[in-house]
């Protein structure tokens, strides 16, 4: 036999040569140095390891692993199958919910070991078929409980999903949404939808997977969707309907993604959300406007003096009862089933301006309970908390104040029934259509010199019966919590009437007619 037909491994040869004097013709000479062995052995992973245990599964087959499993007797794999079948339905539950799966101290004397491990606990103390393959009945290295386990179990549950809703869709047309976030390490993915017509004739949004993106330009991104649509055999020449946010990457008429899907498939016609485009139609008017971000700044304030402990709000609730009690016997306000529901100031959402609607209606009918509580707050309290309630009083029993509170009741309860039906699932697009038509020419009608009479006629009142002082129109313009060298010579009428008032609904009715425009509004007409 020749030297190269022997096996390459390390000896103890000084030089660290492979083969060494262990494979040359006068053999291993070294026996008389017991150092040598160990060094002609080497590593677990060595040529002279692995020819060991070669050897010793050659002689003694039924030691190893391969023989090991095959040797199973028939109830161990029923054992096995049942214990991953109790696996399989813990995890689908704790997925349908959307719950956290690990705990911070998985160990066997934690209090709480996580989701899913307490969830196995709980059906094994309830359930004795359970209790009989899981936790302490099953082998040690066989429990099914390892977080690596968990993994390989969703991705085989995402697998199958997938699977089902591309069966779903079969060869049928479908539109994409798509949207970027990012992970728990702050990298960009980009995370894809399809919207189709399932075979029953129901529209249906199914989530497709994410993709990690190296950045957010539209080609980029235009090419992670076209890698995950191939990947499931959906080509792009399938695809009838694109939606994405409102930003330039993404609508852009030039380079954008809309326009790169479009290049490869004509009729992939792009429709941004409604509900969306009304929130960020309420949020331009609302960061633009001067006015509008210093009444927003403002009422933020109000919450924060208000909000921030539960004795504030309960001295809110005893004075919105008492003023009940008093306007009943009044007779200012009916009685009735239903009527002079307990309100609260409920934060706003950043994200979600439909709901800064509640907050300023709500901020409308406690208005005399919250002046109540701040004068009384400025009164008996100290330091910082006195100072902000007394502060935010004078801005609170201020004209301007009242004046921009009824503007944004009034803007925002217009935009409000639209935004309503636009999220409702069972809402006829071409209703949806006419209901915008109808709220421009509500804005247009409140534009007009009557309605401005009624509606200044209805802060003249607000604030006669709740004594707050009414600005003379004709005299000049003092601002409240601003420096007046911004407002030099500037007339009250001026101010209210034609920066606030008409600059406001002039700039609501721009950000409808952009965002809101022809073109997707007569497709949506002629596709209903």
């Amino acid at each position: 036999m020749k030297k190269g037909d022997f096996p390459q491994h390390e000896c103890g040869d000084s030089t660290n040569n492979h083969g060494g004097d262990a494979f040359v013709n006068g053999g291993f000479r070294n026996w008389n140095i017991k150092s040598r062995f160990s060094k002609h052995a080497g590593a677990v992973n060595s040529a002279h390891c692995e020819a060991e245990e070669k050897y010793n599964l050659f002689m003694q087959p039924k030691t190893s692993i391969r023989e090991s499993f095959a040797s199973n007797s028939g109830e161990f794999k029923v054992q096995y199958l049942a214990r991953l079948t109790w696996s399989l339905k813990c995890i689908r539950y704790l997925l349908r919910q959307g719950l956290a799966f690990r705990g911070h101290d998985e160990s066997k004397d934690s209090n709480n070991k996580g989701n899913f491990r307490e969830l196995v606990q709980w059906l094994a103390g309830n359930f004795e078929e359970v209790n009989k393959v899981v936790l302490g009945n099953a082998p040690t290295g066989c429990q099914m409980i390892d977080h690596k386990i968990q993994k390989q179990l969703i991705g085989s549950c995402a697998h199958e999903t997938t699977k089902l809703v591309i069966e779903e869709l079969h060869d049928e047309c479908f539109a994409i949404l798509a949207d970027e976030s990012s992970d728990a390490y702050q990298q960009e993915q980009l995370a894809l939808c399809l919207r189709f017509v399932n075979t029953t004739g129901q529209p249906v949004e199914r989530f497709l997977g994410l993709v990690h993106v190296e950045d957010t330009t539209s080609l980029t991104l235009k090419e992670a969707i076209k890698s995950l649509l191939i990947k499931y055999q959906l080509p792009l020449s399938r695809v009838r309907g694109q939606g994405y946010d409102g930003a330039s990457n993404m609508k852009g008429h030039i380079n954008g993604l809309k326009k790169l899907i479009m290049d490869e498939s004509p009729s992939a016609y792009y429709v941004h959300c409604f509900a969306h485009q009304l929130q960020l139609t309420l949020v331009a008017v609302a960061k633009e406007n001067t006015d509008c971000a210093w009444f927003f700044g403002q009422l933020a304030y109000l919450l924060n003096v208000l909000g921030m402990s539960c004795k504030k709000i309960r001295m809110l609730r005893i004075a919105q009862a008492e003023y009940m009690i008093e306007a009943l016997k009044l007779g200012e306000i009916e009685s009735g089933q239903g009527l002079n529901q307990e309100m609260g100031l409920a934060r706003p959402g950043d994200t979600h301006w439909g709901s800064h609607y509640k907050t300023v209606m709500h901020v409308m009918l406690l208005y005399p309970s919250i002046k109540k509580v701040l004068f009384k707050v400025g009164k008996e309290c100290n330091g910082a908390e006195a100072i902000g309630a007394q502060t935010m009083l004078q801005v609170f029993q201020s004209f301007e104040f009242v004046f921009l509170l009824h503007m944004m009741n009034e803007i925002f309860g217009y935009t409000s029934d639209f935004c309503n039906a636009l999220q409702r699932r069972e809402q006829h697009i071409v209703n949806a259509m006419d209901l915008l038509e109808f709220t421009k020419a509500e804005l247009d009608v409140l534009r007009e010199d009557c309605g401005w009479k009624e509606f200044l006629g209805k802060v003249t009142s607000f604030c006669v019966k709740h004594k707050v002082k009414v600005v003379d129109m004709d005299g000049k313009y003092k601002p409240i919590q601003r420096s007046r060298k911004f407002f030099k010579d500037a007339i009250n009428y001026h101010r209210f009437h034609a920066d606030m008032f008409l600059g406001v609904i002039d700039r609501q009715l721009q950000e409808l007619n952009n965002r809101f425009d022809e073109v997707n509004t007569e497709l949506l007409r002629c596709m209903a």
